[in-house]
Parts: structure tokens; sequence; C-alpha cells
């Protein structure tokens, strides 16, 4: 009987193999690649607004705090965004033909409210609540990044679970005296490992806790 296969076939046979194997690891690499990359995440990316409003301008330059347009951070899960009337508080007096600014000033006009775009947007079935955070001494730069440096806001971090849960697993990495969660320029002390465990007992942040899945997920 001849035989059915050539001497060769091991080796294309092996070849084939290999390439599969090395086709699945490229496909594995590059899916982990864009999951992570910007291009999904949205990470690094300014966000377009009908107006470019500049956080790096009215905090650092300006001074103005965070609660003063973000009036429920502190009190309610959502931040709130400020109505057309507090910007006009200012630009009822400043730069009040500028076209740049002629939203804001429809908005008043018309009654109805800047459509602004999300930068942080969470999936619906993701429950989070800045007040909680916000009361348990993480600050707005944790999460936000150094918003008092962008002229246009982008996202800081991608807001995965597996960032949330790096914080919620070691929150004494992240926590700060409650004074100074609206500090754009506060820094992690060379004992940040010591004060943040002794703010982790002071606040009563459980963090065994953090990690049920109810915690988020209601």
């Amino acid at each position: 009987m001849g035989q059915i296969f050539s001497p060769r076939s091991n080796t294309i046979a092996r070849a084939g193999i290999a390439c599969v194997a090395l086709f699945i690891v490229a496909a594995g690499w590059v899916t982990d690649a864009v999951f992570w990359s910007p291009y999904t995440t949205w990470v690094g990316v300014p966000r377009e607004q009908p107006v470019p409003f500049s956080h790096k301008h009215h905090v650092d330059g300006l001074g103005i705090d965070c609660r003063y347009c973000h009036t429920s951070v502190e009190t309610s899960h959502y931040a709130g965004l400020p109505p057309t009337e507090t910007c006009m508080t200012c630009h009822s007096q400043l730069w009040t033909q500028a076209a740049l600014l002629e939203p804001v000033r429809q908005s008043l006009r018309t009654g109805v409210p800047i459509q602004w775009n999300r930068v942080n947007d969470l999936p619906d079935f993701v429950y989070f609540d800045h007040s909680i955070h916000v009361n348990k001494g993480i600050g707005c730069t944790t999460c936000h990044g150094q918003v008092d440096q962008m002229p246009l806001t982008w996202k800081q971090n991608t807001l995965y679970m597996k960032w949330c849960l790096e914080c919620h697993r070691t929150p004494e990495n992240e926590i700060r005296p409650r004074e100074e969660v609206f500090d754009m320029k506060w820094e992690k002390p060379q004992n940040q490992k010591q004060l943040g465990t002794e703010l982790v007992a002071k606040y009563h942040v459980h963090a065994s806790r953090l990690e049920n899945c109810s915690v988020c997920h209601h």
C-alpha cells in the first residue's frame, strides 16, 4: 500500500499549528491593546463642547473652587453641572459680546440648558456616588486628574472596573484629609501609607466591603 502522507507532512503540520498559535496570541495582544487604547477609553482625548470651557483658566487662573459650579458634589451621587445663570453671574459683566459665549447667552434667552457632552460616563449598570467618595477623603484629582491644568476637559482614567478595584482594595493609597479633597495642588506625603491607614480608620472606610459587587452594582 502506498504512503498516504509525504515525509514533509509532519513539518507542514507543525508549521500550521505554530501559525495558528501565533495568530491567536497576536489577536489577543491586538484586542488587549485596543481595549486599553484612547480609541476605546477616550483617555487623554479632549471632548468637543458647545462652549470650549477651560478649567485651567477658571480654576488655576481665577481660583474658582470646584463647588462653585458642581454644587451638589458633597451631598449627592451627581456632582451637578452649573445652570446658565451661574455662568452669567460673571459673563453678564465680562466678555458680554464674545462670540465664543453666544451659546451661553442664547441659553439664558431661551431658557434651554446647554447640552454639554459628558467626559466621564459610566455604564448604566454602574452606580457611582460622588458624595460618599468626597466625604471619605477621595480628592477630585484622584479620578479626574489635574483638571486645573486642562484647557479643554478630557478623561484622565479609564474608569474600568479594574481601575476602580485597585483603589477599593487599597484605599489607604488614595485617601486624603477631607479638608484637602478640593485642593488641586495637594500631593501625597512621603508617609501616605501611614496617613492613609489612619484616615481609613478615622473615616470608617471598611475596605473589606468595598469589593462587594453590590457596592457599585445595585
